[in-house]
């Protein structure tokens, strides 16, 4: 692109405000208000990596304020550009705003000698930063890849994988369903609380999740780390897959306890680091297809046979989903707390 069609794009950003305004200052969000008119328009048959919009922010943003934020950039903005915008979209068309939620992750802020008890307190867009509004074409690249993109979990290998049309993208470690039953309170039975496993697609993500006593039912609001200090919980999504035709809670999400990844922990979520959480989110939107299997057969990166631990002592073979005990009284107690998760999270 030509840098003075750049700059001129960048100063238009910066004129008068249009009905935006109002939207904004309602919603208490850091947009600078972008009117039709002040914004020169490029063809993307001409200019193919051009921005359809640029928007530049006039004040801070806080992890609180963050969704509403991006909410309301949606609303303004979908009707200006030629293709549906979602928060996905726009994300992922400036990935470094996930590189910086990625950095909120509370042992990486420690890391930094910074120690943080409120996370959604933390400035995560600060006035002036620019945000692109793809051309169409980019759009659409960015459309096929997301719907090129799925989720692989191997639970004996504590591994979560994304993947975009065959290439590996992200490797995680996660943890996975102790090999136990226990009675939930919410579930109102002794469950299974092994991982299932299945092919299926995330059919809902909560931005506002709460995580909830299996035993008590009550939230919590605050956990301990790994470090022995106590703070709030952090406002970091989760997602949920739907697998053969079932949805037990079984969630992706955020585990305050590192320390816990790598083994058989939880209640039968699939557990990740906080940083790691983000980019999950955004490269796995309601839709995305995921593959949870039991595999104890993998491949090293030098090509050698790996032969895993039989953590749930099923070989190469398990239990159907519905034979599992209280795989049916956990559906329902997902459909009583929608926005919940009973991992027993805070200890």
């Amino acid at each position: 692109m030509d840098a003075r069609l750049f700059i001129s794009m960048i100063m238009a950003a910066c004129l008068l405000a249009n009905s935006c305004r109002k939207n904004a200052e309602e919603k208490e969000v850091g947009l600078l208000p972008v009117s039709k008119d002040s914004v020169t328009t490029v063809e993307a048959d001409s200019l193919p990596e051009a921005p359809a919009r640029v928007l530049i922010l006039e004040r801070n943003v806080k992890i609180r304020d963050y969704f509403a934020f991006l909410d309301s950039i949606v609303a303004c903005e979908d009707t200006l550009v030629p293709y549906p915008l979602t928060e996905h979209l726009l994300v992922r068309a400036n990935p470094w705003i996930i590189d910086s939620l990625a950095n909120t992750d509370y042992y990486r802020m420690m890391e930094r000698d910074s120690f943080v008890y409120d996370q959604e307190s933390l400035v995560i867009l600060r006035r002036g930063d620019t945000l692109l509004l793809p051309g169409p074409e980019k759009a659409g690249e960015l459309l096929e890849r997301m719907a090129a993109t799925f989720v692989d979990v191997n639970i004996p290998e504590f591994r979560l994988r994304v993947i975009e049309a065959g290439d590996t993208l992200y490797t995680f470690p996660v943890r996975v369903g102790r090999n136990q039953r226990k009675y939930l309170a919410l579930a109102g039975t002794a469950v299974d609380l092994r991982t299932r496993p299945g092919k299926g697609k995330i059919v809902r993500a909560s931005r506002y999740p709460l995580f909830l006593d299996p035993s008590t039912g009550q939230r919590f609001t605050h956990t301990r780390r790994d470090d022995g200090r106590t703070t709030l919980m952090p406002l970091i999504p989760w997602i949920e897959p739907e697998l053969d035709g079932h949805r037990y809670g079984q969630l992706i999400h955020p585990t305050t306890n590192p320390k816990t990844l790598n083994k058989a922990y939880s209640n039968g979520c699939i557990g990740i680091k906080e940083a790691d959480a983000w980019y999950v989110y955004y490269y796995a939107p309601v839709g995305t297809s995921v593959h949870v299997h039991y595999n104890l057969t993998i491949w090293g990166e030098d090509g050698e046979k790996i032969t895993l631990k039989d953590i749930y002592n099923w070989k190469d073979k398990y239990k159907d989903p519905e034979e599992q005990e209280g795989g049916k009284a956990l559906e329902e107690a997902t459909r009583k707390i929608p926005t919940g998760c009973i991992c027993g999270e805070s200890r």
